[in-house]
């Protein structure tokens, strides 16, 4: 049977193809190609891409922490936050969504994390705090390479109930860090990651309000050289300056809505709230976004979630959490029975439900988080 020449062409195609391909994969070319080029080339990989080098090999993985590479990584942008979350049937089972991809995650989990509870408590520079459940014992890592370190003990103090901020001395992590825990009754201690221990211990001016009744499920927030802590009595938001030392109180009214949940947010250098309401006439679950008024200290209400995204309540105590940085947000909302997993990016304004979010669960696939934080995905931040 004849060949007819398109056939023909085909077959000369695929066998030219095979030649450029065994010529292109050649060690004889590769072996020639400059190493500076080849660090810009693995340095501009998607950030998940990394997962792979850390299975490989020693050497694979050596790649990451060389000085080239590290100066080469630093160069490119981080342009979009992750997100780190555990659930409540384990906490040593993580969880990072990569919302550029919409893909989630899920790392193995570090030897020291699977004989401890800790949860995801401040974040800066690719760099996650940690916490036990007492809030006595304080861990530092990197959530992509998977490292964790302790931090020393802290001398002579115990502080319980704490809240917990970070931020960094310079430009990297390389440069250090800094770790605030203050509790109610003003008192608090700063870790310095250079000298890697906690200094002694300080107090709130007097002319603060005390007990502060600050908000634990609402996380700090770091922008301009502040940090902001929300806080229920006195009402509004406590700050601190990174680098005078400074405490102050804004009194800033509660929006005259009733709010299930309160987070305070930082999303592109403005600090926003994130309140969950619940509906008796409609019998369903919102949200509501906010933005400071810094010069009024009012907030403005800047969106609302559609109705058809929200949570229809069964009766029962419902639950948000919520984490976000620059213009992205993560929420989770449920009850005992529902739940759902929405984006909302507050430069478009635009609302997106998640999925494909498992946590193996007897079988099942588990569709809620109940701790996170936002975090910047740096592959070379070392705690």
């Amino acid at each position: 049977m004849m060949e007819s020449d398109e056939t023909s062409n085909r077959k000369i195609s695929r066998n030219e193809s095979t030649v450029f391909s065994s010529l292109e994969m050649s060690p004889e070319i590769w072996g020639k190609f400059p190493d500076d080029l080849i660090e810009m080339v693995r340095a501009r990989l998607p950030v998940a891409t990394f997962f792979r080098f850390l299975k490989v090999n020693k050497k694979w993985n050596s790649i990451l922490t060389s000085h080239t590479f590290r100066e080469r990584y630093a160069q490119i942008p981080i342009t979009q936050p992750w997100f780190y979350t555990i659930n409540h049937i384990n906490a040593n089972k993580a969880a990072m969504y990569d919302p550029s991809s919409k893909k989630w995650h899920h790392p193995k989990i570090h030897s020291l994390r699977q004989k401890l509870v800790i949860f995801p408590i401040a974040s800066v520079d690719g760099i996650v705090c940690f916490v036990n459940i007492n809030h006595t014992r304080f861990f530092v890592g990197n959530p992509l390479t998977q490292t964790l370190k302790e931090l020393p003990a802290m001398s002579n103090i115990v502080l319980s109930r704490v809240v917990v901020g970070m931020w960094m001395n310079g430009k990297s992590s390389v440069e250090g860090y800094k770790i605030i825990c203050i509790n109610g009754q003003g008192l608090y201690v700063i870790y310095d990651s250079i000298k890697n221990t906690w200094y002694e211990p300080g107090v709130m001016p007097t002319m603060r309000m005390l007990p502060l009744y600050l908000s634990l499920r609402s996380q700090a927030i770091s922008i301009d050289g502040n940090l902001y802590f929300m806080c229920s009595n006195p009402e509004g938001i406590i700050s601190y300056n990174m680098l005078s030392g400074v405490w102050n109180h804004f009194l800033v009214p509660n929006p005259d809505v009733l709010m299930a949940h309160r987070i305070l947010l930082e999303c592109g250098g403005r600090i926003m709230l994130v309140g969950s309401m619940v509906s008796d006439i409609e019998s369903c679950v919102s949200v509501c976004i906010w933005e400071l008024q810094k010069m009024m200290l009012l907030w403005k209400e800047v969106d609302r979630m559609p109705s058809e995204l929200c949570l229809k309540s069964d009766g029962k105590n419902t639950q948000m959490v919520c984490m976000g940085s620059k213009d992205l947000i993560l929420l989770s909302l449920g009850s005992e029975k529902m739940n759902k997993l929405i984006t909302y990016d507050v430069f478009k304004k635009e609302w997106l439900e998640v999925s494909g979010y498992i946590f193996p669960q007897r079988g099942k696939a588990h569709l809620r988080f109940v701790h996170g934080i936002a975090f910047y995905p740096c592959i070379t931040a070392i705690a």
